[in-house]
């Protein structure tokens, strides 16, 4: 069952005048050239900076080198929600400059833009909807399916469930696997997205080789992309994998409740807002893509119905690790040993 607090969120999630709320936040999802070029100057500049203080200071000591290296992977993180912005066309009025900057971020993140865009446009539009998911979502089972699959698929599952794996196998399959193969049913523009990216990439690697050697560019690039991206799979899993998540069959899904109560608002310390770009504010970027990030906080503040969305603090959120099946019947996240206890009991019962 869910809780009190649940159903009153959603009791009062039905009370909302959508159409205005829609109108409320058009008024925040124009661009403001500058401030996008301000945020591309201070996020793509110290990233250049940074890769050559690194590489001066591994003649030094790699100790040294390692928390310069930390450091330039926030500002990987910074440029790929730049490359996310770009990707929803929120970060220019100009369609052809979001695409440009767009393909250009997506290679100092190794990310194929226009594969992206198109995958992630798809979890824009099914997230939250039981009947549609694997559209570039993290894999979820309910607990019914979880119960009903083969052993062998429930082995696969745990495994990708496991904090492990996920978080620290995962950005290296991400950055060394999906990211450089197109896969199968793909649009053409998407198949060209990848190709296109893996061979700018290989002209890039070469250069820097050429530059700096290859043990200080692949040290460097390597550590850089695989702490951006642990931070990174851990933001994306914890904005739709919380207590009081909203999940639902696609009959009774609603975009706007899936938004605001599915999408998570991610309340970081004020140094981590600004470098993971106020991804944090995930159930206003849900409802509205086309608010550019520095907006969000602004819209969030002014606009009664985003404060339906239950806030999670740094320390709380860790709880998501403990998430791992959606239980219909309750209508909320478990663990499985959470799972095991209701299979005992319905046994005994």
């Amino acid at each position: 069952m869910k809780s009190i607090n649940e159903d009153t969120a959603l009791a009062r999630m039905q009370a909302i005048d959508q159409s205005k709320l829609h109108r409320d936040m058009a008024v925040y999802q124009k661009p403001e050239r500058l401030k996008s070029i301000w945020q591309m100057i201070n996020s793509i500049g110290p990233y250049v900076i940074l890769f050559y203080g690194a590489y001066l200071a591994l003649d030094y000591s790699f100790w040294i080198a390692l928390p310069i290296i930390i450091l330039l992977s926030g500002f990987l993180i910074r440029i790929f929600i730049i490359f996310h912005d770009c990707g929803h066309r929120s970060f220019f009025r100009s369609q052809k400059a979001n695409d440009f900057w767009g393909v250009l971020t997506g290679i100092l993140t190794f990310t194929p833009y226009h594969r992206w865009r198109a995958s992630h446009a798809r979890h824009h539009n099914t997230s939250g909807n039981l009947d549609r998911r694997g559209q570039g979502d993290v894999w979820l089972m309910t607990l019914n399916e979880y119960e009903q699959a083969s052993w062998k698929e429930r082995i696969k599952y745990r495994l990708y469930r496991n904090p492990i794996i996920m978080f620290l196998f995962g950005p290296l399959a991400i950055t060394l696997l999906s990211n450089r193969i197109a896969g199968k049913n793909v649009a053409r523009t998407e198949r060209i997205s990848v190709y296109a990216t893996n061979f700018a990439l290989a002209l890039l690697t070469a250069g820097m080789i050429f530059l700096i050697g290859w043990k200080a560019f692949l040290l460097i690039q390597f550590l850089s992309l695989f702490f951006a991206h642990v931070a990174g799979v851990w933001l994306f899993y914890v904005q739709h994998q919380f207590e009081g998540v909203y999940w639902e069959r696609n009959p009774q899904w609603d975009f706007v409740t899936a938004s605001i109560l599915g999408g998570s608002f991610y309340k970081l310390p004020g140094i981590l807002r600004w470098f993971t770009g106020n991804i944090g504010y995930h159930h206003v970027h849900h409802l509205n893509s086309c608010i550019p990030n520095y907006k969000l906080p602004k819209c969030q503040k002014n606009i009664p119905a985003l404060k339906l969305a239950k806030p999670i603090g740094l320390i709380s959120s860790l709880k998501s690790l403990t998430f791992r099946l959606w239980d219909e019947d309750s209508g909320r996240l478990i663990s499985f040993r959470e799972a095991r206890k209701k299979q005992k009991y319905r046994a005994a019962a």
